[in-house]
């Protein structure tokens, strides 16, 4: 099976995805600047405020984090790699490719494991807890996904299909 045919529905997906996390930064906004005058005017903050800013921030954060590894917004250091040869900086790209894919992989089932072990609810509002934690595995595999896809445009370059 050919990588474009594997790679045009993970982004769509990752690109889908972040567009529902990108929505959540309206009713934040909205939210947060009602609880600021509420709270600056009338010296009553909005019940729950707190609770649903850290729900939708996580939210935002990881349905964000496929399409950012997608376009490639990640912090990327290389002090170190820029010194070797075109060659070996390649090669490094496949290893920092494949310890990412596995570190990943450890978060996706960890995020699992917790979301379906998880039966708190939140102080103030009672919201459970589940559903957000299950969103570091969803936001994870698609994160992973995308990181597979750049193993293997990484391991091309390697052996020589691509620039």
């Amino acid at each position: 099976m050919e990588l474009a045919a594997i790679k045009k529905p993970i982004r769509a997906l990752s690109y889908w995805v972040c567009s529902v996390g990108m929505f959540l930064i309206i009713p934040l906004m909205l939210m947060t600047t009602s609880d600021v005058i509420s709270r600056s005017f009338f010296n009553k903050p909005i019940t729950g405020s707190f609770e649903l800013s850290e729900y939708m921030l996580a939210a935002i954060i990881l349905l964000a984090a496929g399409y950012t590894q997608q376009v490639k917004g990640h912090v990327w250091v290389d002090f170190f790699t820029v010194k070797f040869s075109q060659r070996a900086q390649k090669v490094f790209r496949v290893i920092t490719d494949l310890a990412s894919l596995f570190i990943i992989a450890i978060l996706v089932v960890m995020g699992y494991v917790q979301a379906h072990e998880e039966k708190a609810v939140s102080d103030m509002l009672r919201i459970p807890q589940w559903p957000f934690k299950m969103l570091v595995c969803v936001g994870g595999l698609l994160l992973w996904l995308e990181l597979l896809i750049d193993l293997f445009e990484s391991m091309e370059k390697v052996v020589g299909r691509e620039p």
